[in-house]
């Protein structure tokens, strides 16, 4: 490995109008390293990434390029010189084809024409790289979030990179999808490509990175070697305190505590069959099972949100639900797994975010936004949203604060249900405790949580029963405090299968 750095950040600063979120930051990448920016969610680990890639320009410090230093005009010109970024959320374009993609703004041509089969060709060989089964000629909107993943990697690697910069890469992707890309990472790094890797998994960084460089409100903590660090030590660094007792303590369930939603026999065509479950009040049931397992869309087809037959019952009594807003009424909260897209309206305030859900509350008939900015004032208390000023966009944000903003509208409507769903995937290890800790006093209301994540610690830490998925159907349920990964993963990969019970009769639903 050669030791002097292709890229270096010097005393970069960063501000978005009075606020500066970076503050002389200090940071290079050395040929064939994997250097890891860590730091909570807000820490500004992304703002640096754009910075050194040509995305936004530095209000102070400087970029400096095999030595001298660089203004990049914008991200264009930096990929020129060999600094491409694939980006935490995806930047393809969905009614283009995956070789259309991969190839935008660079196609081949042959005698004064776009070379298709050429084209063709080589985004089938990158692909094959990747050992990503998907048609070149598939529209990229028909993708999984995964799959599209992918093909941003692709497309990425499809350049000539010297500096390779990869923010939270592996967020969408299945366990297998991540090994391979980090055989990927271990190709390039073996050519001597340089690899910026932000990811909020300490386990990643243990695995993937040479060097770590541990941020924290803007401020570099320092950088370190990662064989130097244990994981709870790079925890503390990034938060500024012993993280002990990542999950809240978890209270009993009485037996006789009322079952709040019942689900029976459920088919969601194409995704699920016969799913039946039950969470009380005071519950924690965990929903755990491979992406593709039907998890989402079997609460998809409950809420009414994909077409479904079968039974649901709130609270004893049979319902009916052709949209969220129809469970919202009967108490019930549904937390998306994707925030951007569907959780929050990115252009607009967070005071219209927070209310957008409970709007009938402050319109009588016309939105009272002062009741609205003091139910904002009140949500940012409760949930610690850390932003400088509460009159911005919600996507000034970072990703962990709309996160919080996202459970707080859910909040305002005072569901006496709440279905989460990845809960915490893209966010830090800070706001990921303080998330448990919402879990937990949700608990002491009464509420029944039904958590969907793809995170096994997570669902062990604050299951009290755990549903598992294989292939659309409910391999098993289990419960007890000897609950173990191996035990899950065991129902989650079909190794291990109860036997169904018989469905009981009850009203059809969804017809």
């Amino acid at each position: 490995m050669a030791h002097g750095p292709i890229l270096s950040g010097v005393g970069l600063s960063k501000s978005f109008g009075p606020i500066e979120v970076l503050h002389a930051v200090d940071v290079d990448v050395r040929p064939g390293e994997v250097h890891a920016l860590v730091g909570e969610n807000g820490a500004g680990k992304s703002t640096l990434m754009k910075l050194l890639s040509g995305y936004h320009p530095a209000s102070a410090g400087e970029v400096v390029l095999d030595g001298r230093p660089v203004k990049f005009a914008d991200s264009n010109a930096a990929e020129a010189a060999g600094i491409v970024l694939i980006h935490q959320e995806l930047n393809l374009v969905p009614d283009l084809t995956v070789e259309e993609n991969v190839f935008l703004g660079r196609e081949p041509h042959r005698f004064g024409f776009v070379d298709r089969p050429a084209a063709r060709r080589a985004t089938a060989e990158l692909l094959a790289t990747l050992r990503t089964e998907v048609p070149v000629t598939r529209r990229v909107r028909e993708l999984s979030v995964s799959q599209a993943q992918m093909v941003e990697i692709a497309k990425a690697v499809s350049r000539e990179v010297r500096v390779l910069c990869m923010d939270e890469p592996t967020d969408v992707l299945t366990g297998r999808e991540t090994e391979v890309l980090f055989d990927l990472v271990r190709r390039l790094t073996a050519d001597g490509v340089a690899i910026l890797y932000v990811s909020h998994k300490l386990d990643e960084i243990m695995a993937i990175a040479d060097r770590v460089t541990i941020l924290r409100d803007g401020h570099k903590i320092g950088t370190f070697d990662v064989a130097d660090l244990t994981p709870a030590e790079m925890a503390r660094r990034m938060v500024g305190r012993e993280l002990a007792d990542m999950y809240p303590p978890k209270p009993a369930v009485p037996d006789d505590a009322p079952v709040a939603l019942e689900i029976e026999g459920l088919d969601v065509p194409g995704f699920v069959h016969g799913a039946s479950l039950r969470v009380r009040r005071g519950e924690v049931l965990g929903v755990a099972g491979l992406v593709g397992a039907g998890r989402t869309e079997l609460f998809e087809g409950a809420l009414g949100l994909r077409p479904a037959h079968g039974s649901v019952r709130k609270d004893g009594q049979p319902v009916r639900w052709r949209h969220p807003e129809d469970a919202k009424l009967d108490r019930v909260a549904y937390l998306t797994e994707d925030r951007k897209a569907k959780g929050l309206l990115l252009a607009k305030n967070l005071r219209e975010n927070v209310t957008l859900q409970s709007l009938e509350r402050f319109a009588r008939p016309f939105v009272d936004q002062r009741a609205e900015q003091q139910a904002l004032e009140r949500s940012a208390r409760e949930f610690d949203v850390r932003v400088a000023r509460l009159d911005v966009e919600a996507a000034a944000l970072s990703g962990g604060n709309q996160q919080k903003i996202v459970l707080a509208k859910l909040m305002l409507t005072e569901p006496d249900v709440v279905i989460l769903d990845e809960p915490t995937r893209g966010i830090d290890v800070g706001t990921k405790r303080q998330i448990y800790f919402y879990v937990g006093e949700l608990l002491a209301k009464g509420v029944a949580v039904v958590l969907i994540s793809s995170e096994l610690p997570e669902i062990l830490g604050l299951a009290h029963r755990v549903v598992v998925m294989h292939d659309g159907v409910i391999t098993g349920t289990l419960d007890g405090a000897g609950l173990d990964e191996e035990t899950v993963m065991a129902y989650a990969t079909g190794l291990r299968r109860d036997p169904i019970p018989a469905t009981l009769e009850s009203p059809r639903v969804h017809a």
